[in-house]
């Protein structure tokens, strides 16, 4: 089987149940948005939210997908940077409980830390401290690392150091690894636009992106968005929500369902869809049966608190499989 590499920020989530909304507002926080804050803001949205029911967890969204590959059975490594400290400590542990190769820098500077605020009606909204995360560079790129993988996943919240984005994915490319790109957030697409679409026309494969994304990056709805999208890439896939997803490929598209169930936090659900696609895509599975992976990925992620899904879930969706 195709192994399969991811590049991202290496993060810890606090997951924060929020009783209202009102918190965001008073943090200056748009509900849904991934914003980034300086160490003190993160400081003070730990002392605000200190009273909460919360949950620690590693997270960022290139090491979500590649944590559900590895427990579909998928050989994986992860890239990133963390600090010398107990949250560094924390994510490193956790990549190796799950059979993932670390390929992690260690920093002087503070792990990363994504606070995550999740509404009543399940919506997250990150107000992240990148910390560490922040410090992959360029030159910590190196091929050598890129060997004996297939493809490469890497997250869209990277395009904000252009140098960065654009040495990861020609080095994938001189490596000969398909490479897969999640959008990551709207206003991350809205920042980078121009540079992100001469990224996506060059180098990229597969691209995810859920409606607000699609539409950031073509200006268009969801289904002219995602044959606009199709045009820059070799397979398009637009998430819309309860409505499933479609995916484009030479031409043709594939819509895909969702699995229904209650709703409790939409943490991780596109980055868990992205899993169960790509273990989909390198099985030689069809679009259609990729993106029901996916969507079965997806509804068990939401359907309880954080990213990763418990032991329980994985024996079930292994079986449905």
């Amino acid at each position: 089987m195709t192994k399969v590499l991811g590049i991202g920020n290496a993060l810890v989530d606090a997951l924060n149940k929020l009783k209202s909304d009102d918190l965001l507002k008073e943090l200056g926080l748009p509900k849904g948005s991934m914003q980034l804050v300086d160490a003190k803001t993160s400081a003070s949205i730990q002392e605000k939210s200190k009273d909460l029911e919360k949950e620690m967890a590693s997270g960022g969204s290139a090491a979500n997908t590649i944590h559900g590959l590895a427990n579909l059975g998928v050989e994986t490594a992860f890239i990133g940077t963390v600090g010398n400290d107990e949250i560094g400590n924390f994510f490193s542990e956790d990549l190796r409980k799950s059979g993932i190769k670390p390929l992690l820098n260690i920093s002087t500077t503070p792990s990363g830390l994504a606070n995550a605020m999740i509404s009543p009606d399940g919506e997250r909204t990150f107000g992240t401290f990148l910390g560490a995360a922040i410090e992959l560079s360029a030159n910590d790129i190196n091929p050598e690392q890129f060997k004996d993988y297939g493809l490469l996943h890497v997250e869209g919240y990277l395009v904000q150091n252009h140098e960065l984005l654009e040495s990861i994915l020609k080095t994938a490319k001189n490596q000969r690894l398909e490479i897969s790109l999640d959008l990551a957030s709207y206003n991350v697409v809205e920042d980078n636009l121009d540079f992100l679409k001469e990224m996506v026309k060059q180098y990229v494969d597969i691209v995810f992106a859920n409606e607000e994304e699609a539409k950031a990056f073509t200006g268009m709805e969801p289904e002219a968005a995602l044959d606009e999208l199709a045009n820059y890439t070799k397979v398009a896939i637009v998430k819309v929500g309860s409505k499933g997803s479609m995916i484009k490929q030479n031409n043709v598209v594939t819509s895909v369902g969702v699995e229904t169930t209650d709703v409790v936090d939409t943490t991780g659900a596109g980055d868990l869809y992205a899993s169960g696609f790509l273990y989909g895509y390198i099985n030689n599975l069809s679009n259609q049966k990729s993106g029901e992976i996916g969507a079965l990925l997806a509804s068990k992620v939401i359907a309880d608190y954080g990213a990763k899904l418990s032991e329980k879930d994985w024996e079930d969706v292994k079986s449905k499989i």
